[in-house]
């Protein structure tokens, strides 16, 4: 190790290993610190269940928002499989019991579900209308994520072609979500359907003033310009060793096990002093990339983090391992059908509605909100070939409406209280209870791990359990003075957030890791 370089990283998940690959390709000699004992952050597969060996994406587990542009740039070899079912929502319909099944590569069974559903062919076609918006709203702005930032009116201006791309301006942009979502839907469980890509991971409504559900929404549906989320083979930790290896192909260094303890920023040079194997050094560096939350940068340097209300995190992870697939009270369609898409329990529109107004009262919501998928029906690659031949699956459940106010005065008895209501949700949906298809530990105990915010926050630095880090922006410049920015610059000179608390951050997707590089490279350039 040396005692100085060109850019110092603070944090090796995966975008910080993504502005190492591009910095170290451009000749720049690049350090990433990592205070875990493992790189890639909340992009990480990782043992859960020590008696078994099933490698779980941890935190995060599907990408739609990796551009393709990053893929190519770093030569990824990188498989990301489509899904064949979209998603999967179970319903009860004058006591029998159905489910709406959307697909990824057969639009006539999409459409037949829908009606079986509603009983009638329009509302297929206005669901599709109202995709349609985002898909319009994605052909002007995706390739600008990777881009300076243009201004809003000029974005506007953009759109400002024919009446659809008006609509879609005026329905993401301008007015609260939910004025779209009942203009072309009829249907509650649809509506339902729809808005929750915007709640995951934020406490928010349909009607909220803010904007955050349009904001969550929107990054939800604009990935590659089609918003499908698609399962990584190998789960996210092939994902991070395929970035890895680039980064330390590029010359980037890298170092885990790091107890970082200052920085310096006032002089020309940043200077981040730390401990490794129990000795203190203190590296220099012209640039200074900050791949967690401003948070947790406001710590280092003995500030003020002053949040605003909307940077809650709002979501419950529970990771599972099964020794086989649970059955389902609805005939229709199969098992493998149900869990391969996502699979959405509670989450009808006005139910969603009390659940916010309930959590927002103190409480857990009486009906839980939540999504589950299963990512071994599309990749097993992740189980040992002993577990896939006696037919065990992995099971990702992600909860909403569960804020992190609700646990942070005692974590451990909400969590299990928490775990409970959802684990419940589902089984309401059962032949059998979900808890009698985990896989047992040796000591009897069954492979469900849970994950509140307080938990997120603590393993990971994310705000409040924040998955985006703060509430996600809009993906263009809302102030004059950030047109032309790459949305990653700090109060400080020469130090630039590369993770998602940047602007056009959150999931996986690389771009901040990208826009900080770019900024970087900027800044070289001039000199």
């Amino acid at each position: 190790m040396k005692s100085q370089y060109d850019v110092l990283i603070l944090g090796a998940g995966h975008n910080g290993l993504v502005a190492a690959s591009y910095l170290g390709r451009a000749g720049l000699s690049v350090l990433l610190l990592e205070k875990n004992n493992y790189i890639g952050g909340a992009a990480t597969s990782q043992k859960v269940f020590p008696d078994y060996d099933a490698q779980l994406s941890r935190y995060s587990y599907l990408i739609s928002l990796f551009p393709e542009k990053i893929i190519r740039d770093l030569g990824l070899n990188l498989e990301l499989r489509r899904r064949a079912v979209a998603s999967f929502t179970p319903y009860l319909n004058h006591g029998q019991h159905d489910g709406l099944l959307l697909s990824n590569v057969d639009e006539e069974v999409s459409r037949q579900s829908m009606l079986e559903l509603t009983g009638n062919k329009m509302e297929f076609e206005q669901m599709k209308a109202f995709y349609n918006l985002s898909h319009v709203f994605a052909e002007y702005v995706w390739d600008t994520m990777l881009e300076p930032l243009i201004g809003k009116e000029e974005l506007r201006r953009r759109l400002d072609r024919d009446d659809i791309s008006r609509e879609a301006w005026r329905s993401l942009v301008e007015e609260p979500l939910g004025a779209a979502v009942e203009r072309y839907l009829h249907d509650d469980l649809v509506r339902g359907l729809v808005f929750t890509d915007a709640k995951i991971g934020v406490l928010t409504h349909p009607h909220d003033p803010s904007l955050l559900q349009n904001r969550c929404f929107i990054y939800h549906l604009i990935g590659n310009k089609t918003g499908e989320w698609k399962v990584p083979v190998g789960g996210m930790g092939a994902v991070v060793r395929e970035l890895g290896k680039t980064a330390r192909h590029a010359g980037a260094e890298i170092l885990t096990n790091v107890d970082l303890r200052a920085l310096g920023l006032a002089a020309e040079q940043r200077t981040v002093e730390f401990y490794k194997d129990g000795q203190q050094q203190t590296v220099q560096a012209r640039y200074l990339l900050v791949n967690f939350g401003r948070n947790v940068l406001a710590r280092y340097i003995g500030q003020l983090y002053q949040p605003n209300a909307t940077d809650e995190g709002s979501v419950f992870k529970i990771n599972m391992l099964l020794q086989r697939l649970p059955k389902l009270k609805a005939t229709r369609y199969t098992s493998d059908q149900a869990w391969s898409g996502t699979f959405h329990s509670n989450e009808g529109y006005e139910q969603m509605n009390a659940s916010y107004d309930q959590v927002c009262g103190g409480r857990l919501p009486n009906k839980a909100p939540c999504e589950v998928y299963c990512h071994t029906l599309t990749d097993n690659s992740i189980l040992a070939p002993e577990l896939r031949e006696k037919g065990f699956h992995t099971m990702t459940l992600f909860g909403l409406d569960a804020p992190w106010n609700l646990f942070v005065r005692d974590n451990r008895t909400m969590r299990k209280h928490a775990e409970k209501k959802f684990i419940e949700s589902i089984n309401q949906w059962l032949n059998e209870p979900l808890e009698d298809c985990v896989a047992l530990a040796h000591d009897g105990s069954l492979c469900i791990e849970s994950k509140s915010p307080v938990d997120i926050e603590d393993a990971l630095g994310m705000f409040q359990g924040n998955i985006f880090q703060n509430a996600p922006t809009f993906p263009f410049a809302e102030r004059k003075e950030q047109v032309g920015t790459w949305g990653v610059e700090t109060d400080y000179e020469n130090v630039f957030l590369c993770g998602s608390s940047a602007q056009r951050g959150g999931a996986v997707s690389g771009i901040p890791g990208h826009n900080a590089a770019m900024k970087v490279l900027e800044m070289a350039k001039k000199r």
